[in-house]
């Protein structure tokens, strides 16, 4: 004679639970050491080999999470049972312990203890079996909170939202263009093209855009943040990940900023360190102070920026190929004849600052980039004081990288930056104050 329908949920006092399989192995204590070590800087199979567990496992939980914890780092506070105290009472169980010898041996509370006993136990075999491993994963299963995303709820919003990720392009006679069609390929981004993405919007640009299209109407809103988690966390969704194609960096998946290991320039000498530069750069109350960096195009071409820290003017380097490029076999070891090697980039910034007043040319602020190889002699052709950023902290130029993310707007990954003249890229403007895309 079989048990009648839902002696489960009477016995256990909650509703039950569909199982997706066998319950595994209780792997929260790793999954926390796996997003330690990711957030110190290790790479997804590095940090899995730390905590124990198999590197394809570690590389499906980053890809998974779209590179973000999708829990907290901090340990537990002690107030639930953890997995060790859940074998315990196992163990203790089969040993014919009662409850409150369990709770006393524990140093828990017997309703703690009669309540784990109840609702966690295993059901599928027509009893109450109290296990661990079963016991664990019921309680996670029951601790989850899940809500539906915003963007999965509102067709409308998501597919404003869609619209305007993938960036119809218009051609010169004005027909719409099909956005990106780009195949998902895990943590790397499809193949690009040049300028295929240039009118694709960012999503703080259509959030905040939202407002002023739907005034009136509340339920079209929706956050930058929620967009990019739509974009890059599985299960919510919301939007095809491929989109993810169309963002100005074109990651598939977040990066930590500590990802990569540090690694330092053998020209860069301790007392050109950002940390002795002087505390009135930080301050941006005194004019003159520079951040620079490129931007890299297609087929090794480049364009340098140089961004003011104080009114965040902004002025662009033009860096053709330098004669003999693409000419012959490539010399091993020889000269960067690209564009955007040392000499190269050399010249550029010190054509720029011989432009300016000499009250506005003061320091200057690289990352530990190659083409700042020649950084002795640009200071002494310009008077400039150059100081370096720490190994992989573009933070520490946050104006210059903020406004390279506004450039990759009108120049994206893809794009050939050689097929702009002279007068085009050495122009200037004023980045300090950046407009949303209408």
């Amino acid at each position: 004679m079989g048990r009648s329908k839902g002696w489960a949920a009477e016995r256990t006092g909650r509703a039950p639970m569909l199982s997706p399989g066998r319950p595994q192995i209780n792997q929260r204590p790793a999954k926390r050491a796996f997003w330690q070590c990711i957030a110190e800087g290790s790479q997804s199979e590095d940090a899995a080999r730390a905590c124990g567990v198999s590197q394809p496992l570690g590389t499906r939980w980053f890809r998974e999470a779209g590179g973000m914890p999708p829990m907290t780092l901090a340990p537990p506070s002690g107030r639930y049972l953890s997995f060790p105290e859940r074998e315990e009472v196992a163990l203790l169980r089969a040993q014919q312990c009662g409850v409150r010898e369990i709770a006393r041996r524990l140093g828990r509370s017997p309703s703690t203890i009669s309540r784990e006993l109840r609702r966690n136990a295993a059901t599928r075999g027509g009893t109450l079996q109290y296990r661990a491993t079963v016991a664990q994963w019921k309680a996670e299963r029951a601790a989850q909170r899940p809500k539906l995303a915003k963007l999965a709820q509102n067709n409308r919003l998501q597919a404003y939202v869609q619209e305007r990720l993938a960036g119809a392009v218009a051609d010169g006679s004005g027909k719409r263009i099909a956005g990106p069609n780009v195949p998902w390929k895990g943590r790397r981004h499809g193949r690009r093209a040049d300028r295929r993405w240039g009118n694709s919007w960012s999503p703080e640009q259509i959030s905040r855009r939202l407002p002023l299209d739907f005034p009136e109407d509340a339920s079209m809103r929706v956050s930058h943040e929620a967009i990019y988690q739509a974009l890059y966390v599985q299960g919510r969704g919301a939007l095809r990940r491929e989109l993810a194609a169309c963002l100005r960096t074109g990651r598939a998946l977040r990066v930590p900023r500590a990802r990569t290991r540090q690694r330092g320039k053998q020209f860069i000498t301790p007392e050109l360190m950002i940390s002795e530069r002087p505390p009135e750069v930080s301050d941006r109350a005194v004019p003159g102070h520079w951040e620079g960096d490129l931007i890299i195009g297609l087929n090794s071409s480049a364009i340098g920026t140089l961004v003011e820290r104080t009114t965040r003017f902004t002025m662009l380097l033009h860096l053709p190929p330098m004669v003999g490029h693409a000419a012959g076999a490539r010399v091993k070891n020889g000269p960067a004849l690209a564009g955007h090697g040392a000499q190269a980039v050399r010249e550029a910034i010190a054509e720029k600052i011989a432009t300016l007043p000499d009250h506005l040319g003061k320091s200057l602020t690289w990352d530990q980039g190659a083409e700042m190889a020649q950084h002795a002699q640009l200071r002494i052709e310009t008077g400039l004081a150059i100081y370096f950023c720490d190994p992989r902290s573009p933070w520490q130029r946050g104006s210059n990288e903020n406004t390279n993310g506004l450039l990759r707007q009108y120049f994206p990954k893809g794009t050939d930056m050689n097929r702009y003249g002279e007068t085009v890229v050495s122009g200037s403007f004023n980045a300090s104050r950046p407009q949303s895309q209408c």
